[in-house]
């Protein structure tokens, strides 16, 4: 990292980073895939982004740090919102995705399908509403 004028600015991507399940580097050390971020003309510092299946590892364990308890001690309807935000967040475009979150949640395959497809006819339910389709 270029100087002491930087740990503002690091500290200030650091929780994103964090979040991502990336790492900090100093620039000098970017590969072609790092990114590398600038703050007044110079490279401050490189983020090294993870591998989208160890995102969905941090990502699940972010989530069961915030629950406070492991995914597969929720109820049924916490299941299906953790289900919801990961389906929102594209969890389930990572090879195994299904397969690891039902692992995370104590449920099977089947069940974390039926949580989707729930929330799925839900969307569709919605938009018919807003749309005057359910008016009889």
């Amino acid at each position: 990292m270029t100087g002491t004028g930087d740990e503002p600015f690091i500290a200030a991507v650091k929780p994103l980073v964090d979040a991502m399940g990336g790492e900090i580097l100093p620039p000098d050390e970017a590969g072609p895939e790092d990114v590398v971020l600038s703050w007044g003309g110079a490279d401050v510092v490189a983020v090294r982004l993870p591998q989208l299946a160890d995102s969905l590892d941090h990502i699940l364990a972010a989530m069961e740090r915030r629950k406070g308890q492991p995914l597969a001690d929720l109820d049924r309807k916490a299941k299906q919102e953790v289900v919801r935000i990961l389906e929102a967040r594209g969890a389930f475009s990572v090879r195994h995705g299904v397969e690891t979150v039902a692992s995370a949640l104590g449920v099977s395959r089947f069940t974390v399908y039926n949580y989707i497809n729930s929330q799925e006819e839900k969307r569709v339910k919605r938009r018919k509403t807003q749309a005057g389709g359910d008016q009889k």
